[in-house]
């Protein structure tokens, strides 16, 4: 049987990052600390082969999914449905300034609330609904694979996450396959 192991990875830390804005569907490309976060992650990995490198399509993902498929001499498919959960208009605000033009959205995403829209965007319910297949697809291809993606995204996945290791956590392919 092949092996089937997936590496999820979180974007390098983007320009918005660095300057505490948030993302969603934005495009900021990575800030220069990203770029080396990405190198470093790309020479730690070096001698771990992959059959490919699949990443959200954003570009912050995809500079980092570039980086790393150069130093593993693979390529990088991108799979949109890998992206940061929408938040629309939120997208490139500090957290003061959506205070500011939708407290009450605000506090509903900071409670928990699944059927909050952040900023026009989508609901939780949307985009889980968005994220499992891509899981699910990923857990049945066979290989090993680097999945590039989004902190939301990742947090998909958590509740099948091991905590005694933080570093290197592994998720079993049945519980991804499960969250679909």
């Amino acid at each position: 049987m092949t092996e089937r192991m997936l590496l999820f990875v979180r974007h390098a830390e983007s320009i918005w990052n660095a300057e505490r804005r948030w993302q969603g569907w934005g495009d900021p490309r990575l800030s220069e600390r990203g770029l080396e976060q990405a190198a470093a992650l790309a020479a730690r990995l070096g001698g771990d082969p992959v059959e490919a490198i699949v990443s959200s399509d954003l570009r912050r993902a995809l500079e980092t999914a570039q980086i790393l498929a150069d130093a593993l001499g693979v390529g990088v498919r991108t799979d949109l449905r890998l992206r940061e959960r929408d938040i629309g208009r939120w997208s490139g605000l500090r957290e003061a300034e959506i205070a500011a033009l939708d407290p009450a959205d605000l506090v509903r995403l900071r409670s928990g609330d699944p059927g909050v829209r952040p900023g026009g965007g989508e609901s939780e319910g949307e985009f889980a609904a968005r994220v499992a297949p891509a899981l699910s697809d990923l857990a049945e291809a066979a290989g090993r694979f680097v999945v590039v993606t989004h902190l939301g995204v990742i947090r998909r996945i958590a509740p099948w996450v091991r905590p005694a290791n933080a570093d290197a956590v592994e998720v079993p392919v049945s519980a991804l396959r499960a969250a679909s």
